[in-house]
């Protein structure tokens, strides 16, 4: 099997080559690297069957040879970077979902779109499964991300049912784990960074909205059971332990000797006070769940986090 993977060189996307490479497979990444990086590929320079083109899929998308499966990952995916590039999101979102899918279907090849749970808006539910319709702000400052991947989803779909194309759609939950960048934004690299740099760390809100975080290993399990499947609808994959995200904070903090403090700010607009999947759907079609613990998986990217700062600083 042979494999495009859009946006191969972030922090899913690499993992997910990991992962089809280990199965054998032969991968094409491609990225333009507005938030991807190369050192998240670099130790599979030496695989012959790994290869990585540095291109932007809203261009038309053109690979030569035989594709058997597409993997949709290109996109920002943490606040701040869809805010600094709304424009380049919805374009990922639309114009390059079509061009993955016309791939898809001029390769005859199956077809995979990472979505998310961003889909589920601010919820009135908890825990989101995949009937829930969403409550999203369609006009607010995350709609270009959240709206995007709605039209990914219904675009898939479009192709689906109308012209018969083999795609399945997963709906990640908060992942964390080796790859993050640490000025990502998300709340697990933004405590980290601080409590390495000193700064006090910052808290949104009172800190009662909650996430659930599953480790990256189990996420892409989840994804790769996913695309082996016959499943066409939406399927969440994330781990359903939730903690406040003041909770959270403290954790980190607990990892730190002389930790700084905690500190408040506005929660911004449209934050999720809710966010946890029902994986029902998961454990009963891929028999799939999560496995690492939360400490095991804080003390992976702990380390890993730790080394990237050492790094970071030595360049100073």
């Amino acid at each position: 099997m042979r494999a495009v993977v859009t946006g191969g060189a972030g922090f899913l996307g690499s993992h997910l080559c990991d992962r089809l490479l280990a199965e054998g497979w032969e991968v094409l990444a491609l990225d333009n690297l507005i938030t991807g990086s190369e050192a998240n590929i670099a130790h599979l320079g030496g695989n012959a069957k790994f290869r990585y083109e540095k291109r932007d899929v809203s261009e038309p998308l053109r690979v030569t040879g035989e594709v058997g499966y597409i993997f949709h990952f290109a996109s920002p995916a943490s606040p701040p970077d869809y805010l600094k590039y709304p424009i380049e999101t919805l374009k990922v979102g639309s114009i390059a979902t079509m061009h993955a899918l016309d791939l898809a279907l001029e390769k005859k090849a199956k077809y995979l779109l990472a979505s998310t749970s961003e889909c589920y808006g601010d919820p009135e539910v908890s825990p989101q499964s995949e009937s829930y319709w969403g409550r999203v702000n369609p006009v607010g400052p995350r709609s270009v991300y959240d709206e995007a991947k709605r039209f990914a989803e219904a675009t898939t779909m479009a192709y689906h049912r109308h012209h018969h194309a083999d795609t399945h759609i997963v709906r990640i939950f908060n992942t964390y784990g080796p790859r993050m960048r640490l000025n990502d934004g998300r709340a697990l690299p933004n405590f980290v960074y601080q409590a390495l740099s000193g700064q006090p760390i910052t808290v949104y809100g009172e800190g009662k909205q909650t996430r659930s975080f599953c480790y990256v290993s189990d996420l892409i399990d989840g994804i790769f059971r996913l695309s082996q499947s016959d499943e066409h609808f939406p399927t969440n994959i994330g781990n359903p332990a939730e903690l406040t995200i003041l909770e959270f904070a403290e954790r980190i903090r607990a990892e730190f000797p002389n930790a700084p403090t905690i500190i408040y700010e506005p929660l911004p607009e449209d934050d999720p006070k809710q966010r946890r999947p029902d994986i029902s759907k998961a454990k009963r079609l891929l028999d799939w769940e999560p496995k690492v613990s939360l400490e095991e998986g804080l003390r992976h990217t702990l380390k890993y986090f730790k080394e990237q700062y050492l790094k970071m600083t030595a360049k100073r």
